[in-house]
């Protein structure tokens, strides 16, 4: 099988979790290191799927790189080839099949719960209708026409969206416990008051292990159900399975 293409658009967030993921069930991934200016590729061809992480820019700056990966998305969807989107990669897909990215109500940092909204995510989350997702955000993406909301939060309405094999999400299920304490080291420069939808460094530390285990729960149903719609050559794709676990209070 094909590669798949991994697009790092800041050095401190790149694919955590989802590249153990892959490694666990034998994919091969190779990363696009868009943050060291190596160029966006011109074509999905030589790839299995695409996978887009987030960053601390937003889709409506102007950035010179923004355009052509509109375009690499817009060229994968159309063809099938299976795209997700974690945070700003989430908002990259928005954008790039048409709908806006705007200013969230609140930032949310740190630890929040996010629900199931459609009959759709059972078919990514099984019978996990909640859980504790990582957020790290200050913008929101509409949901495209012909995709489905499938997660929202009580401070962000649109929290995860499908369209068939793709998957655009706002919450981060990627995140490790490395990646969660660099990311504070700039909790500073967020200029956010702690409150109901920010946490601060010390409470996103409480019950730490136990809070990312939890969340692997659904990323590992996430991803199962994203690589499921990858097409390998001469074969159907595998069906998605789940681990089963109680759902989260």
């Amino acid at each position: 099988m094909k590669p798949i293409a991994i697009f790092r658009h800041s050095t401190g967030e790149g694919p955590g979790y989802f590249a153990s993921f892959l490694d666990r069930h034998g994919f091969s991934w190779r990363l696009i290191r868009v943050d060291a200016d190596e160029p966006v590729p011109p074509t999905h061809a030589d790839f299995s799927g695409l996978c887009f992480m987030g960053g601390p820019m937003s889709v409506n700056d102007d950035l010179p790189w923004l355009p052509p990966v509109f375009q690499l998305i817009r060229n994968a969807v159309a063809a099938g080839v299976p795209v997700i989107g974690h945070c700003l990669g989430g908002q990259l897909m928005s954008r790039a099949l048409g709908a806006t990215v705007t200013r969230n109500p609140v930032k949310e940092l740190g630890w929040g719960e996010v629900m199931a909204t459609d009959a759709a995510a059972r078919d990514w989350l099984g019978d996990l209708e909640r859980f504790a997702a990582f957020h790290w955000h200050g913008e929101t993406f509409a949901i495209p026409s012909g995709a489905t909301r499938i997660l929202r939060s009580a401070y962000c309405d649109n929290q995860a969206f499908v369209m068939g094999p793709h998957l655009g999400m706002q919450c981060h299920v990627e995140m490790t416990e490395a990646m969660i304490r660099l990311w504070n080291r700039a909790w500073a420069d967020e200029n956010a008051t702690p409150g109901p939808s920010v946490q601060t460094p010390e409470e996103m530390y409480v019950g730490l292990d136990a809070r990312i285990a939890a969340m692997r729960v659904a990323a590992d149903r996430l991803y199962t159900r994203w690589i499921g719609g990858l097409k390998q050559e001469g074969a159907v794709p595998p069906a998605p399975t789940f681990v089963q676990s109680r759902k989260l209070p």
